[in-house]
């Protein structure tokens, strides 16, 4: 099978390749809030939207006379941020995201530059587009074996920077064997707080929850920041030292991430998660606890690693009462605040870890979906939908409707 993978590595430039790189990441960020700006003015005067094209030909127009530094640049640069300004716009239409604002330099996200192109690979060097040839501080040869062996091609290149260092990251189309579909009984996975993720097995794994360590210092720097004076060379330090932090809380996370997907997508066969409103709790007064974790990137992970590895994963969807429902017999409470830690059942007199009965009730979830009419479809909707419900390439989700049908039984999925 073909999948999309991206391949990251750190760069070791030299003074030229540094100059050469902070201007294709300015460049992209200023044709973005130049972009911007139009789309925003052509919304007052009632005008149509201008899509990416339309965008680079104002753009060609324009930087003759405006924007002198455009010939020091690659064409990438620019026209790869209208497209992304596009696909923000289009989301925002469809109502999947707030309206796009302006990128800034501070930003770390906002760092950042997408090339095409003659993109090459060598063991310690990448040749990307009017830059040249960048060190790596890494060897290449996993991506450079399988270029060479017609198994992988460069779509496109991203740089970033992140405080004082550069990043590529190669989106490549690789050939990947074709894994074998494991069966197996589906295992309940519950993401909280508390703890990262309970399984219906009973495991346990605690999120390092880099932000809340790091909080007190992440503060301790910002004030040393906002006492320096803006722009001079303390200020400049003090900024560093700053961003040095928050990448390395990123970082952490994102190793934890990594880790903790790619074992269950290769020791589980099937995995039931919920699909948890992060976008909500985001916007709650429990914003920052859920950033610190990740479920979003967690969820995301899973499901494309359990398509490389031959594992399935069974969405249940948001409102499935997981954590209000009795894993005995099926009562399920009114309501089940979160200091409440451990669940009591006044029908059966259970009592458990509230985390572990949501995760057995996540697992007799799979049991039932599996056992229905669509247990054998991977990708089909509970529903019957033809168009199916997958989220990954082996994966797929399903109706609690329907399944409250399928089971048949009032008491299992009561309320």
């Amino acid at each position: 099978m073909r999948v999309t993978q991206a391949f990251r590595f750190e760069l070791d430039p030299n003074r030229t390749a540094r100059i050469a790189l902070a201007q294709h990441v300015g460049a992209a960020r200023f044709a973005y809030n130049w972009g911007l700006n139009l789309c925003k003015k052509a919304l007052e005067e009632g005008k149509a939207i201008p899509n990416a094209a339309q965008l680079h030909r104002e753009w060609n127009r324009w930087k003759r006379e405006n924007a002198p530094w455009w010939t020091e640049v690659s064409k990438c640069a620019p026209q790869e941020a209208f497209r992304d300004l596009e696909k923000a716009l289009r989301n925002w239409r469809q109502k999947r995201a707030r309206f796009p604002r302006f990128k800034r330099k501070k930003h770390m996200d906002d760092n950042t530059a997408r090339l095409t192109g003659s993109i090459r690979v060598f063991p310690r060097h990448v040749q990307l587009p009017r830059i040249g040839k960048v060190r790596t501080k890494e060897w290449t040869d996993k991506l450079l074996a399988l270029l060479e062996s017609n198994k992988a091609r460069i779509l496109s290149a991203t740089i970033s920077r992140e405080a004082d260092r550069w990043y590529v990251s190669l989106t490549c189309e690789v050939e990947r064997p074709d894994p074998p579909q494991r069966e197996g009984e589906p295992i309940g996975v519950d993401l909280g707080l508390s703890a990262f993720l309970v399984l219906s097995d009973g495991t346990r794994i605690e999120a390092p929850k880099p932000l809340a360590k790091s909080l007190r210092l992440l503060r301790r720097r910002s004030r040393q920041l906002f006492r320096k004076q803006r722009g001079s060379k303390n200020w400049q330090k003090a900024s560093l030292r700053l961003a040095r932090l928050h990448r390395r809380v990123q970082n952490i996370r994102r190793d934890f991430l990594h880790q903790v997907t790619t074992w269950l997508a290769k020791t589980k066969p099937v995995m039931v998660v919920e699909d948890l409103n992060v976008r909500g709790l985001a916007r709650g007064p429990l914003s920052r606890p859920v950033a610190d974790v990740g479920w979003g990137a967690f969820r995301r992970m899973l499901e494309y690693k359990a398509g490389w590895y031959g594992a399935r994963v069974i969405v249940a969807p948001t409102h499935f009462p997981s954590t209000k429902r009795c894993s005995g017999c099926g009562w399920v409470a009114p309501r089940m605040p979160l200091s409440l830690r451990t669940f009591r059942c006044p029908w059966c007199g259970l009592e458990i870890d509230r985390d572990l009965n949501a995760a057995l009730n996540l697992r007799q979830y799979g049991l039932a979906v599996l056992s229905g009419p669509t247990g054998s479809s991977p990708g089909s909707h509970a529903c019957g939908d033809p168009s199916g419900g997958g989220t990954a390439g082996n994966s797929w989700s399903t109706s609690y409707g329907s399944l409250k049908q399928e089971a048949g039984s009032g008491r299992l999925f009561a309320g």
